[in-house]
């Protein structure tokens, strides 16, 4: 198949229009690779300048918050239940020697024993008690009073509801009897 001189002509300048707009294409792929690689390396500022310092601003408060806590309510409650813990430990020890010893059972001295109790649970919590902040009831808390108490009326109206004097809702002492014929 023979192609005449005018679709030659007509194919090679369509070659031609291909390959300029090839070029053009690889000049343009060319520019979007700088700018994606410029826009990579604006991300990687952006990150170490804003992102980083507030992703670590945040750490630190939470930490700060969570050692609070820790040390603040976390401890102190510890302390008071091993020293109430060794008080009993202790009150333990005092009978079964006293057991030992023959003396039986005989007065039990709470006074005594919870002397102690308090004695060992003020010396553990004593070294991590901090001032208690004052209390006071937040929105949340009055929140939380408020659907505890709908909560409670609740179930008093339904207590109320399943055991009043209702003749319609009781069941008739006499036996059922067949239907008639």
């Amino acid at each position: 198949m023979s192609l005449t001189r005018k679709r030659k002509k007509e194919l090679r300048k369509l070659q031609h229009q291909a390959e300029t707009l090839w070029e053009a294409q690889q000049a343009v792929l060319g520019q979007a690779g700088k700018i994606a690689k410029e826009a990579g390396r604006q991300v990687g500022k952006y990150n170490r300048e804003e992102v980083v310092p507030t992703l670590k601003d945040g750490v630190d408060r939470v930490s700060t918050v969570s050692r609070d806590v820790y040390n603040n309510r976390v401890l102190p409650a510890a302390g008071a239940v091993v020293g109430s813990a060794l008080g009993v430990w202790d009150a333990a020890n005092d009978k079964r020697e006293r057991l030992a010893a023959g003396r039986g059972f005989g007065d039990v001295d709470f006074s005594k024993i919870s002397k102690k109790a308090e004695k060992e649970a003020s010396k553990f919590s004593k070294r991590y008690q901090a001032a208690a902040p004052k209390k006071s009831i937040s929105a949340g808390g009055v929140i939380a009073i408020v659907l505890g108490v709908a909560a409670a009326a609740g179930v008093l109206y339904a207590a109320w509801q399943t055991l009043r004097a209702d003749d319609e809702l009781w069941v008739a002492d006499d036996p059922l009897r067949a239907p008639e014929a």
